[in-house]
C-alpha cells in the first residue's frame, strides 16, 4: 500500500474503476502472490502496472531492463509493448521465489521475449555492451543512487528510465533522515534532477515514480 493510497483510498477506488481492466493473468498473478509471498505490496500495483502497460506500447521498445523482478507482475505489463523481436531482460537476486514468475512468464504469450536472470543487477550493468530502451527500476532502495550512475552508459537518446517508491512514503520531505533507504532516494532523486542528459518527472502514482527521458 503506499503513502497515497494510505491518505485518500477512496481516490484510489475510483482510479482503478475508471482504467482499463486488468488481464486475466495479471489478476491470477497478484493473487498467488498475496497469497504466497510474505511482502505481497512489493508488487507493481494494478494502476501502475497500466502505466508501465501503456508506456511500453506507445515505445514499441526493442531492449527492456527491469532490476527487481519480484513474481513477474511489472514484468509481464512491460513485455506487452514490446517490439516484434524485442526482449525483456529482467534481474533478481531472490532465488527462493523464482518459480514464481517463471511459471507466468511460461502460461503468457511472452515467454520467448523474457530473459530471466537471477543475478545481481551492479554486477549485470559492469559487465553488459547493451543499450536499453526503456528501464524500470523497482529493487533495494539503498542502491538506487549506484543503478542510476550504472545505467546512464547504457541508454541513449530517447531511453526512458523509471525509478519506483522514489517518495517513499512521504520521507523524502525529512530534512536530515536517519533511515540509509531515504537518504539514498533523497540523493538519487537529487542527481537526477541535475543531470542536464535527462529530463525528468516524479509521477505521484502510488508511491511516487520518477520518470526520465535521455535527451
Amino acid at each position: 500500500m503506499s503513502f497515497f493510497e494510505e491518505k485518500n483510498p477512496e481516490m484510489d477506488r475510483y482510479l482503478e474503476n475508471h482504467a482499463s481492466s486488468e488481464p486475466e493473468i495479471l489478476k491470477k498473478l497478484r493473487k498467488e502472490t498475496y497469497q504466497k509471498t510474505t511482502q505481497p505490496h512489493m508488487i507493481s500495483g494494478y494502476q501502475q502496472g497500466r502505466l508501465l502497460t501503456i508506456i511500453s506500447q506507445m515505445m514499441k521498445p526493442q531492449n527492456i531492463l527491469e532490476i527487481g523482478t519480484f513474481t513477474g507482475y511489472a514484468t509481464l505489463c512491460l513485455a506487452a509493448g514490446l517490439a516484434e523481436n524485442g526482449k525483456i531482460t529482467t534481474l533478481d537476486v531472490n532465488e527462493d521465489l523464482a518459480y514464481l514468475p517463471k511459471k507466468y512468464f511460461a502460461e503468457s504469450g511472452h515467454s520467448s521475449k523474457i530473459d530471466f536472470k537471477i543475478q545481481d543487477a551492479k554486477e549485470f550493468l559492469k559487465e553488459t555492451d547493451q543499450f536499453f530502451d526503456l528501464v524500470f527500476i523497482d529493487a533495494d532502495k539503498e542502491n538506487y543512487a549506484e543503478y542510476f550512475r550504472l545505467i546512464k552508459p547504457h541508454t541513449k537518446s530517447g531511453s526512458v528510465v523509471m525509478f519506483d517508491n522514489v517518495l517513499w512514503y512521504g520521507k523524502v520531505l525529512e530534512e536530515n533522515p536517519k533511515q540509509k533507504s531515504t537518504q539514498v532516494i533523497k540523493e538519487l532523486n537529487d542527481l537526477i534532477a541535475k543531470d542536464d542528459d535527462f529530463e525528468n518527472l516524479i509521477l505521484p502514482l502510488r508511491d511516487g515514480v520518477n520518470f526520465l527521458r535521455r535527451k
